[in-house]
């Protein structure tokens, strides 16, 4: 009974600009917090363009790849840059995802933790956006559907910023429930209450600011966990952002540490009880370096206690 932790090294080359909030410390920190628990490390490989190719067209992948600078750094968007290594710590997200869910799919791991950057909940089909270049859950998601088998995914982006990337890129297909809790108004202006996608697989959750772990837990427990358990997917997808922390620089909803712990307990439990405890789960945001390396310990140990 095991849960694997998917990571590697190049995801410290792609570097941004001094002050920038997705640093190189991020992962720093969060493995840092992961040393000696009781995991299944494994190396994230490259995604191959075949991969890419499942949420995104050729033309954007040339175009993301042919920006990559040979020295200094390169504006992809307003929030988003890439460095000499970029391309390829990008790669290794994607490559990260898929792999845990081949781990999990196959029984070589109950559930896993991809500790990648850059993340991917922001990039949308032809756009990079909010830090992100590639969509690697909903990249992970169409790999399980269409290359294992399986008949439903269900996404989870708890992230404070709503997943607009994540939406884009599967609310074409029925076979993927996607589901967002997210600070609104806020970064990127999207995830509005009434949007359900053409088959209504998408819910939305706005979040106001000031949201607790109380009012936190009663969401999720009256409308995020039954419409999981509805859908009755064969496997599980967590956005792991920990943006939501009272100590978060980038929004104002008020979850503990704690609270990330609960989330984990509970979505590992239905995991358990819809799938045969498949879940994977991928790190987007957190940018209070203390508060992320804290979230991101308790999630594991969550995890974990899951797959026990």
């Amino acid at each position: 009974m095991t849960t694997a932790l998917f990571t590697h090294p190049d995801c410290l080359s792609h570097v941004t600009p001094e002050g920038h909030p997705e640093q190189v410390a991020r992962l720093s920190r969060v493995l840092s917090a992961l040393e000696g628990k009781a995991l299944d490390r494994h190396e994230a490989p490259l995604a191959e363009e075949a991969d890419l190719l499942l949420c995104h067209p050729q033309g954007y992948i040339d175009r993301v790849r042919g920006a990559e600078p040979a020295e200094g750094q390169v504006q992809m968007d307003p929030d988003t840059w890439m460095s000499p290594g970029s391309y390829r710590a990008a790669l290794r997200s994607a490559g990260g995802a898929i792999a845990a869910v081949d781990a999990v799919l196959d029984g070589r791991a109950d559930n896993a933790f991809v500790a990648t950057r850059p993340p991917g909940h922001h990039a949308e089909t032809e756009s990079p956006m909010g830090f992100c270049l590639f969509g690697n859950v909903a990249l992970a998601a169409k790999h399980a559907l269409e290359r294992r088998g399986l008949s439903r995914v269900a996404i989870f982006d708890p992230d404070v910023h709503h997943g607009n990337g994540t939406q884009d890129l599967v609310q074409s297909d029925p076979r993927i429930l996607f589901i967002s809790t997210h600070q609104q108004p806020l970064y990127p202006g999207t995830g509005n209450r009434d949007e359900f996608g053409p088959h209504d697989t998408i819910r939305n959750i706005p979040l106001s600011a000031g949201t607790d772990g109380e009012t936190y837990r009663m969401i999720v427990t009256q409308q995020v966990l039954p419409k999981i358990r509805s859908f009755a997917p064969e496997l599980i997808l967590l956005s792991s952002g920990f943006d939501a922390h009272r100590d978060d620089p980038l929004a104002s909803v008020a979850l503990e540490t704690q609270d990330f712990r609960w989330l984990t307990d509970q979505v590992g439990a239905l995991a358990g009880e819809v799938c045969g405890g498949r879940l994977v789960s991928c790190l987007e945001g957190g940018y209070n370096l203390d508060a992320l390396a804290e979230a991101a310990a308790v999630h594991v140990d969550g995890l974990i206690a899951a797959a026990a």
